[in-house]
């Protein structure tokens, strides 16, 4: 009995690259979202894969092409692997052109000129990579987003932080300190799949004898250069459900 020939050797290269391209892509941030290695690991696996679908789509369309020009088999095992590739290459592709719209930073906030300071959560070391100096922060953050700005709240200042604190916990976010009395609250909040941790302090100050507060709010990424947007959407969408508690 005459055994079944073999699929051509581009084909199963083809599968398994295809397949360990979507494994990687999912076991690293995965891994990297339950802690079980670091964030940064975790988003380096995610690349691998788009490098590893890259080259499997690319050997894919050579093995297709020698399955039904030469009539040699081989089709249905490049397409194992040609599939997923194409999955995980147009998802890279997808957040690849979705940060051409953010600018490289990663520190967001309502006051340029006083930032928010951290007390109890400590501010990474190298919080100007990619700016080099303040002044270009600022000048890179006005453009990007000028429509953070400082807010107005009718109430008093203990009565912010608190509406503050349990909006915080409800969005699952780890609360380092809340302090009524001080007019402050700094958390870690989590961003995407992988779930990188961001670090956040609020600042409010009483107006008009107490009875209103002024409010800002700051968010960074603890890793990385740019943020995708997440901080800055962050410190928006927070501060307007603040205002209308």
């Amino acid at each position: 009995m005459d055994e079944t020939p073999k699929p051509p050797l581009t084909a199963r290269i083809t599968k398994w690259l295809g397949l360990a391209a979507l494994a990687l892509a999912v076991l690293g941030p995965t891994l990297a979202r339950y802690d079980l290695i670091g964030k940064l690991p975790g988003f380096t696996a995610l690349l691998g894969a788009g490098a590893l679908s890259l080259i499997a789509i690319l050997l894919g369309l050579v093995a297709l092409s020698i399955a039904w020009g030469k009539r040699k088999g081989g089709a249905k095992t490049a397409l194992i692997g040609l599939i997923p590739a194409l999955l995980v290459f147009g998802f890279l592709a997808f957040g690849a052109s979705s940060a051409g719209k953010y600018p490289a930073i990663h520190d967001a906030t309502t006051d340029l000129a006083d930032p928010p300071a951290f007390e109890v959560l400590e501010l990474r070391k190298d919080n100007l990579v990619g700016v080099e100096t303040v002044e270009n922060w600022r000048k890179i953050h006005a453009e990007a987003y000028p429509e953070l700005a400082t807010i107005i709240i009718d109430k008093p200042v203990a009565e912010v932080i608190a509406d503050a604190e349990k909006l915080a916990n409800a969005r699952g976010w780890t609360v380092a300190k809340a302090d009524p009395a001080a007019g402050r609250l700094e958390a870690t909040a989590y961003a995407a799949w992988i779930r990188f941790q961001d670090d956040v302090v609020l600042r409010a100050r009483p107006l008009d004898d107490g009875q209103r507060s002024e409010v800002d709010m700051r968010s960074v990424s603890r890793v990385g250069v740019g943020d995708l947007g997440y901080n800055a959407n962050r410190v928006k969408e927070f501060l307007a459900d603040l205002k209308g508690v």
